[in-house]
């Protein structure tokens, strides 16, 4: 039996940032992870040849103003996307690819230094492991007097005067049993809350040099007509590791590895030539295939439908439970800001 102060239910950017902004405060707080590995729909892989390779939140921009905050707070430096060079556009599989270049007055993507998970790390640093359990998926949470009572899939029973929620929603009305139950109201919304990322299948090709940027190519690819959907150069802060990284067409999920493999070199040998060939590394993630983040949705959803919905903002169970996360956030839901911006909305209620 375990007793805190709160509990905070997943430990993705938005759960470490909300335990971070309590524990400010001094409140005693503890970080229930359902997975092996902390950091949820943030993910990087280092590759045979050094290069750091995002399977999950990459990139942010600007106006993403609360991200940067932190970022600078945490001394965590971050670098500009590379788009230099001639930009492809494939429009139907039969056309050669229209050629462009990317303006430089657009707003820019950055990227952080050494991988998104840079930011976990630090955040993991100052939260303190001992507070994030994993491992530990919540099953069940009960009502009982002025408490809630949690209790994980291994049985352990742990009590808090409240329980913040930062799973997707979907996920979390899916998976977890609340007694008394949800309003029927919030339990229909959150079905219909779109998982940002759920649907991805997100890929990177490792190689032993830039030839892309050799050759004057940007490395940026939009597709409409093959398996490769969007790319991007996504070489390393210190240009030592080399790689091209984006996202595939999502009903491709029923292809094995193998067969998407073949399907994105051929894809690259045709815009890049023999070169594109000769990878060191392949790396992907098919977010679907990920029962801690995605719950298949009851009906089909638009990307972001429902992020942000006024009703997030209500608390339940007599004041002792909160949903929270990304998806919840009033702005950019979904995004590495959108966690932000949610960890600092709920943690101001306390």
């Amino acid at each position: 039996m375990n007793h805190t102060k709160i509990i905070i239910v997943g430990a993705g950017l938005s759960g470490l940032m909300t335990a971070y902004l309590l524990q400010k405060k001094g409140l005693d707080i503890l970080l229930l992870e359902a997975n092996i590995r902390i950091g949820g729909r943030i993910e990087t892989v280092t590759g045979t040849s050094g290069a750091t390779v995002e399977m999950g939140a990459t990139w942010f921009s600007k106006p993403h103003q609360h991200l940067i905050a932190l970022l600078d707070e945490l001394k965590i430096e971050y670098f500009k996307q590379h788009t230099q060079g001639i930009s492809f556009f494939e429009t139907m599989s039969f056309v050669p690819p229209q050629k462009f270049e990317i303006s430089d007055a657009e707003e820019p993507s950055y990227r952080i230094v050494g991988g998104t998970a840079k930011l976990i790390e630090k955040l993991v640093a100052k939260v303190g492991i001992q507070n994030i359990k994993t491992q530990t998926k919540v099953t069940t949470i009960k009502e009982v007097d002025d408490l809630l009572e949690v209790t994980d899939s291994n049985g352990i029973l742990y009590k808090a005067a409240t329980v913040i929620s930062t799973l997707p929603p979907n996920l979390l009305v899916q998976t977890v049993t609340f007694e008394p139950i949800l309003p029927d109201s919030i339990q229909q919304l959150a079905r219909k809350t779109h998982t940002w990322m759920g649907e991805s299948i997100k890929f990177a090709v490792e190689y032993a040099s830039p030839f892309w940027r050799e050759n004057n190519y940007s490395g940026t690819l939009f597709s409409q007509a093959s398996i490769i959907q969007e790319m991007y150069d996504h070489s390393t802060a210190d240009n030592k590791g080399y790689a091209l990284k984006g996202f595939l067409n999502g009903g491709t999920h029923t292809l094995s590895e193998e067969e998407r493999k073949g399907k994105i070199i051929l894809q690259l040998t045709k815009l890049f030539g023999a070169a594109a060939g000769n990878y060191v590394g392949y790396h992907e993630k098919v977010w679907r295939d990920e029962p801690l983040t995605f719950f298949p949705y009851e009906h089909l959803l638009m990307g972001h439908e429902n992020n942000g919905h006024p009703d997030y903002q209500k608390p339940f169970l007599n004041n002792k439970l909160y949903i929270s996360g990304s998806e919840t956030a009033s702005a950019n839901p979904g995004y590495m800001e959108g966690a932000v911006v949610a960890a600092i909305k709920i943690a101001s209620k306390f």
